[in-house]
């Protein structure tokens, strides 16, 4: 199909890939010839996947905490065209608690940076042929906050500032940096939730569309943000919430 201009063997990374999420962007990234290197947090989330088998994908382990992993994981890539930074937790009513607290915003945050400082390199050395991109996952948290999820929202407002200052700081070396910010999509990590059917309804109600999102909906635009076609976006955030914050 290649709707987005990538050229042959365009690789991606998607760290998170192993997610409800992160699986909708690396299906959609198969589906325009990318080759794919997908990663879960540890050999059981990788097990879990529920992707498919595709010759053009890998998914991987990869702890986005471990210094010395994701280096020993970003030497053994020998080229990378982009970055999808999807990897996220939060742990609802529990992180007012300072250990969790900054379990979720060493994930979030400061995971996403390791990984952008890994990659940069490889990710610069790719910008003359239509690479050089990260696409970072923040969350429409970033903007309007809820009180049983204090990290999360603390760490995706910082995902949306980092990504502004990357893109300012990288430009210069050929890398656009770029986030995604989902509303409500219907996922494992909000499952718990859900099963509240009247919250379930009046948020639905509360989205102009009339509907939670599902993964396929937000993948599209992490595509085109990680594309050549989106060779002039930087520093920008793509909002993707059914019209939620809209009014």
């Amino acid at each position: 199909m290649n709707l987005f201009a990538f050229p042959p063997d365009f690789r991606v990374l998607v760290v998170g890939g192993a997610g409800d999420i992160g699986s909708a962007i690396v299906a959609a990234l198969l589906d325009e010839g990318c080759e794919v290197v997908a990663t879960g947090v540890d050999a059981a989330a990788v097990a879990a996947c529920r992707l498919p088998v595709h010759e053009r994908l890998s998914v991987l382990p990869l702890d986005v905490t471990d210094d010395a992993t994701i280096a020993a994981f970003v030497g053994e890539l020998d080229r990378l065209d982009a970055l999808i930074n999807c990897a996220g937790i939060l742990v609802r009513h529990k992180e007012y608690e300072l250990p969790v607290f900054q379990r979720v915003l060493d994930v979030n945050l400061t995971g996403t940076f390791r990984l952008c400082s890994a990659c940069k390199p490889l990710l610069a050395a790719s910008a003359e042929r239509g690479g050089g991109a990260i696409v970072n996952i923040a969350s429409m948290n970033a903007t309007a906050a809820l009180p049983w999820i204090p990290a999360y929202c603390a760490s995706k407002g910082g995902v949306v500032m980092l990504t502004k200052s990357l893109a300012m700081a990288w430009a210069s070396d050929g890398i656009r940096v770029n986030a995604l910010s989902p509303g409500y999509v219907e996922t494992a990590i909000n499952a718990e939730g859900r099963k509240d059917e009247a919250f379930h309804a009046r948020i639905a109600s509360r989205i102009p569309l009339g509907r939670w999102a599902q993964p396929s909906d937000v993948a599209p635009g992490a595509v085109f943000l990680c594309s050549p076609a989106a060779r002039y976006v930087n520093g920008t955030v793509l909002t993707v919430d059914g019209g939620f914050l809209a009014g």
